[in-house]
C-alpha cells in the first residue's frame, strides 16, 4: 500500500537522515577541471575581505560541470554546487560593498546549468549550506559534533563553522524519525504507529538539545554583522549571459530543510492558508528532489488520528513545538534585537511567522 514511500526511506535515510551518502567529497580529483574552485572556495574567506573581489571573481573562468569528465558524478556536482553557490553568494552580498543586483556571466550560466541539472533554483540554499558542506574529521567517527567541520565558509570565524555544523548534527539524528517511519509503513496498526510516534518524539528531543547548543561557539554579534548577510536572499538580480530579466531568489534558511515539512505532512497538522503557507510550499522548491518526493507522499498517507493514541502524538506535537519555540528564541537574540528590517534570510517576516506555527501547532493536539 505504501511500497513508494517505502523504497524511498530505505537505504541511507534510515542511517543518516538526508545527508549524502557516502560523504561529502572534500575536494575534486587531481586533475579534475573544476579543481580550481577548491582553491578559490579555501581562499573565499580572506578574498571577501578584499574590496577588489568582486573584480577578481568577475575574471576567473569557471568551466561548467559535464558529467562525462566525472566517475562520480553526482558527489561531484553537489561539490561543485556548494563551491559555485558560495561564490555568488559572496559576490552578490559581499559585507562592506555596494549592493549588487547582477551576477557576472562567467558565474551565473555554469550555476544556473548546475543547478538545473540539480532541479532546484540558482542560489546558495540549506542543502548546499550544510547538508553537502561537512566532513568528518576521524572517518570512522560519527557525524556528531566535535567529530565534523565545514567543507566551505564565507568568514574565517568559526562561528560559522558551528551555526552550519548544529545543523548537520539535527539533519543526521532524522534517521531515527525516518526509521519510525519504516517501522510504522511496514506494520500499519496501532501498536506500530504508536510505537513510532513515542520514537519520533525522542528524535526531537535530542534535535532540541542540540539546537540548544547554538550559543556555545556562536556569537549574535558576529553572526548579525560578519557571516548572516552571505546568506541573504537574492532581490531582483540579473544573471548575465542567461536572463537579464532580473530575479529574486529566497535566500539559505533553515525552513528548505526537509524535517519539519516531512513531520507536518505526516501528522496532517492543518496551518491556516496564508501568505506564510505560501512561503512555506515554496521553499520545497529550494529543497533536494528526492526530499520533495518524501514530503509529497507523506501528505498522500492516510491519517492517523484513527489509530493514534492522544499521548504519543500530542508528545510529537508539543516537542514539535518546543523546537520552534527554541528556534524563535534564537531568532530573537541574533536577529531581531539587531535589525530594523525584519525580514529573515529567506525574505520574511520571520517573528510573526514563527510564532504563527508554534500556536497552530499546539492547538491541534487532541
Amino acid at each position: 500500500m505504501y511500497q513508494a514511500l517505502l523504497s524511498q526511506l530505505q537505504g541511507s535515510i534510515v542511517k543518516r537522515g538526508l545527508l549524502p551518502e557516502p560523504d561529502p567529497l572534500t575536494r575534486f580529483p587531481m586533475g579534475s577541471p573544476y579543481d580550481m574552485l577548491d582553491d578559490i572556495g579555501r581562499r573565499l574567506p580572506q578574498l571577501l575581505t578584499q574590496p577588489g573581489a568582486r573584480e577578481y571573481l568577475k575574471g576567473c573562468h569557471f568551466p561548467e560541470f559535464d558529467a562525462a569528465d566525472c566517475q562520480a558524478a553526482d558527489a561531484e556536482l553537489r561539490l561543485y554546487y556548494v563551491r559555485l553557490g558560495f561564490i555568488a553568494s559572496g559576490y552578490i552580498n559581499q559585507i562592506g560593498q555596494p549592493p549588487c543586483h547582477s551576477l557576472p556571466a562567467n558565474i551565473a550560466v555554469p550555476l544556473v546549468k548546475a543547478c538545473e541539472r540539480l532541479d532546484r533554483p540558482p542560489i546558495l540554499s540549506y542543502d548546499g549550506y550544510a547538508l553537502y558542506n561537512w566532513y568528518r574529521l576521524d572517518p570512522h567517527g560519527p557525524i556528531a559534533l566535535g567529530n565534523i567541520d565545514t567543507l566551505q565558509n564565507f568568514v574565517e570565524l568559526y562561528d560559522e563553522h558551528w551555526f552550519i555544523l548544529v545543523h548537520v548534527e539535527i539533519e543526521v539524528l532524522a534517521a531515527e524519525i525516518f526509521r519510525a517511519l519504516v517501522l510504522m509503513l511496514e506494520h500499519w496498526c496501532a501498536e506500530s504507529i504508536n510505537a513510532a510516534l513515542w520514537q519520533i518524539a525522542d528524535c526531537l528531543e535530542k534535535q532540541l538539545q542540540v539546537l540548544r547548543r547554538i550559543p556555545e561557539h556562536m556569537s549574535p554579534e558576529l553572526y548579525f554583522r560578519a557571516f548572516r548577510p552571505y546568506i541573504r536572499f537574492f532581490e531582483d538580480v540579473s544573471y548575465e549571459g542567461v536572463n537579464q530579466v532580473p530575479l529574486s531568489q529566497r535566500g539559505e534558511t533553515g525552513a528548505q530543510s526537509s524535517i519539519i515539512p516531512s513531520l507536518v505532512a505526516l501528522l496532517k497538522i492543518p496551518h491556516k492558508p496564508s501568505a506564510l503557507t505560501n512561503h512555506l510550499r515554496d521553499m520545497r522548491h529550494y529543497m533536494p528532489a528526492g526530499h520533495r518526493l518524501i514530503i509529497e507522499e507523506l501528505e498522500r498517507l492516510t491519517p492517523l488520528n484513527s489509530l493514534a493514541e492522544p499521548e504519543p502524538f500530542n508528545a510529537v506535537l508539543e516537542n514539535l513545538a518546543l523546537f520552534r519555540e527554541q528556534h524563535l528564541h534564537w531568532a530573537e537574540s541574533y536577529i531581531n534585537a539587531h535589525v530594523s528590517d525584519h525580514r529573515g534570510t529567506g525574505g520574511t517576516p520571520y517573528m510573526q511567522w514563527l510564532q504563527q506555527l508554534i500556536d497552530e501547532t499546539r492547538a491541534y493536539q487532541r
